[in-house]
């Protein structure tokens, strides 16, 4: 049934109208005042004129409920978070960058509009990545039964992003209360629509998704605006479905104030875009139809004049970020229990595979904590749980609520997470990022976006996210089959990266990680899943503090340092050369490489004066180089000789069993450098 429009000049009350204008014309006014902090060199280097988008901008911000909903805002939203209730001097304190910038404390990029306490989220810069944060947040909804929407704004260039499409079909597969907002003004910065799709109302793309309704208005007219909007909220409620709705708008200036659009814009079209705003047609509006007087509409705007020349004081007189806390926020404390405080158990009892820790962890964590999830690709159908069964049993257990398969799209199920852990702090994801770590890649523009959500938001936003990734080779897998990432992942700052050997440590890092707040990365050795070499008894209660190294093997002579697969191989070849040569090695279990034990391996190396960096990733820009450089520079003069690595040979890992053990370490090529180095 159609909900019948509600809003127009003659029948909106007053108090309404008078709101509405006063909105307008403060954010005009902020919005044609933004580009002179850039010109007296005090701030707001990026801005993004909203100007001809005013009559979206102030319905999506007057139907936002911040109570109950979400609120997803793109970098040219001013008026949209106006309307939602940011004041002047919170929007200033963006712009010029200030440590009061309720977004972040001028950490993020100015003109992203944002307050996480009311629900108007912190988004990136990536245009239109936020649709899956809003999916997120709209899975969180329905799951907990919760009453409210989760709404994305965006403009309508950035719907040729992939994960755009990912988020629409995930919200409407899963029929989720999201409403997707196409602020549509014709241009990708200088790239017209036409240049980015067919259709020339892009909404119209998505005619064919199940679920899913579509509303176009005049995103130039407030009561058009205001009816599209309202009617989206109201069918999005009822129906708990998605909807997009497309508003046809103009950008009158540039699309910031790096870009100078009357190199691309003729003389004609700026004229016309010009007669077109929107502010300037809702006064005429208001005067024609004798809803107001021209003295009371200036009073209005006399109004506004002293509030922004007041917010302008104040935001001269905040104080400016502290140089000093810029390592502050990286990433939360982690869960520490004390009862195993360097992840050491002295346990006897029955072994069990590394496969088993994980699987028995993953579900005693499930039932120690009722608001935990897990989903992937291929993890919870009939008696399979992933590729390698990691998951078995769990939806059995636990119900198709909190354990469920994602679509083959890497970046939908990172992004989901991301979001769906916005809606709660008690919230713990747990997620497969891809079924083996070299599928991976298409996700890396959420992984990115998820390290440093925390930092940017300056502590008022953690996703609570663990990734698994089945890791690495010796399993004959070739290309994407048999990689490990790990040397490409550990440049981020704003994530935590474990890799553990055995299947104790496997359980009880990630039972710290799904405990504590802060994202985590859960790299998992399949070749070890069912090997003997890998099991060990397991505590039921166990748990491995983030950062802390195990000595697997005491040793006089040669520190060898090392993580995964080639834990083994490492202490294989020690115990060989034991025998033979009655050589003192020491091996040590990294466990954790962000954070890093580098107490641990130093004193290794200061005891030892001889070391060998072992992993599985290629050598050349492999963690240990990291590990090398950590080591020459802090106890350079402790060293007997050169720091050596083994790893895997620069280049791809090849499928036939012949190119794998020419490509990847192994026990000889490991036990050979060890007696390089012992006689060196």
């Amino acid at each position: 049934m159609e909900i019948p429009r509600r809003f127009s000049i003659k029948t909106t009350d007053k108090e309404t109208l008078t709101r509405w204008f006063y909105l307008m014309v403060l954010g005009r006014s902020l919005d044609d005042r933004a580009p002179n902090y850039l010109k007296q060199a005090i701030g707001w280097s990026y801005h993004a004129p909203y100007a001809g988008h005013d009559g979206i901008q102030l319905a999506i911000g007057q139907v936002f409920d911040r109570n109950t909903d979400h609120l997803f805002p793109y970098y040219r939203d001013m008026l949209t978070c106006i309307s939602a209730g940011l004041s002047a001097e919170e929007i200033i304190y963006n712009g010029i960058s200030k440590d009061t910038d309720v977004a972040g404390g001028g950490r993020h990029m100015s003109n992203h509009f944002a307050k996480p306490e009311w629900n108007i989220n912190n988004v990136s810069s990536a245009t239109g990545n936020h649709a899956l944060h809003a999916v997120g947040v709209g899975r969180a909804m329905r799951k907990y039964k919760h009453k409210g929407v989760s709404i994305c704004s965006q403009g309508e260039s950035s719907v040729s992003e992939g994960y755009v499409y990912e988020a629409i079909n995930g919200a409407s597969n899963e029929e989720l209360p999201v409403i997707f907002v196409f602020q549509d003004n014709g241009y990708g910065i200088s790239v017209p629509k036409a240049d980015q799709t067919a259709n020339r109302k892009v909404a119209n793309n998505f005619a064919g998704f199940k679920n899913l309704r579509i509303i176009h208005c005049n995103g130039k007219d407030v009561f058009d605006s205001m009816n599209a909007m309202a009617e989206a909220r109201d069918w999005v409620m009822k129906n708990q479905k998605p909807c997009i709705v497309q508003a046809n708008c103009v950008r009158i200036h540039s699309h910031s104030n790096s870009d100078r659009h009357e190199l691309y814009r003729d003389d004609l079209e700026l004229n016309y875009v010009s007669e077109y705003d929107p502010l300037g047609k809702y006064r005429r509006m208001l005067l024609r139809y004798d809803r107001f007087t021209e003295e009371e509409l200036k009073s209005i705007e006399e109004q506004v004049k002293a509030e922004v020349k007041e917010a302008h004081r104040k935001g001269m007189a905040a104080p400016d970020p502290d140089p000093s806390s810029v390592t502050d926020f990286v990433l939360p404390e982690p869960y520490y229990s004390g009862k195993y405080p360097d992840g050491i158990h002295h346990a006897d009892g029955p072994k069990k595979k590394l496969i088993e820790g994980i699987n028995e962890t993953l579900k005693a964590e499930f039932r120690h904590n009722p608001d935990t999830f897990i989903w992937g690709q291929d993890i919870a159908h009939k008696e399979k749980g992933g590729i390698f069964n990691v998951s078995k049993g769990m939806q059995q257990e636990f119900g198709r609520e909190r354990v469920f398969n994602a679509p083959i799209a890497e970046d939908f199920i990172m992004g989901t997470a991301n979001g769906m852990s916005r809606f709660s702090k008690k919230i713990r994801l747990v997620v497969e990022g891809a079924e083996f770590a070299d599928y991976f890649w298409p996700a890396m523009e959420q992984f990115v976006e998820t390290t440093h959500d925390y930092w940017r938001t300056k502590g008022q936003f953690s996703p609570n996210v663990t990734v698994r990734l089945a890791s690495g080779g010796y399993i004959g897998g070739g290309l994407y089959h048999s990689q490990t990432i790990e040397g490409a992942l550990t440049t981020f700052p704003g994530v935590r990266i474990v890799y553990p050997s055995f299947a104790d440590d496997a359980a009880g890092l990630l039972r710290t990680s799904m405990r504590s707040e802060g994202f985590t990365m859960f790299l998992e050795p399949k070749a070890l899943y069912n090997s003997p070499l890998a099991a060990t008894p397991i505590p039921d209660d166990f748990e491995v503090p983030f950062g802390k190294a195990r000595i697997r093997r005491q040793g006089s002579e040669l520190s060898v340092i090392t993580y995964g697969n080639t834990t083994h191989m490492c202490l294989q070849a020690a115990e060989k050369m034991a025998l033979e040569s009655g050589a003192s090695i020491e091996v040590i279990d990294l466990r954790s490489l962000i954070p890093l034990d580098k107490e641990t391996i130093l004193a290794s190396v200061k005891k030892n004066g001889k070391v060998l960096i072992v992993h599985e990733d290629k050598v050349f820009s492999g963690f240990g180089a990291e590990l090398s450089a950590t080591i020459t520079e802090e106890v350079f003069e402790y060293l007997d000789g050169p720091v050596r690595r083994i790893g895997s040979t620069f280049t791809p890992v090849g499928f036939n069993r012949i190119l794998e053990k020419a490509i990847l370490p192994s026990a000889e090529k490991i036990e050979t450098a060890m007696k390089e180095l012992l006689e060196y």
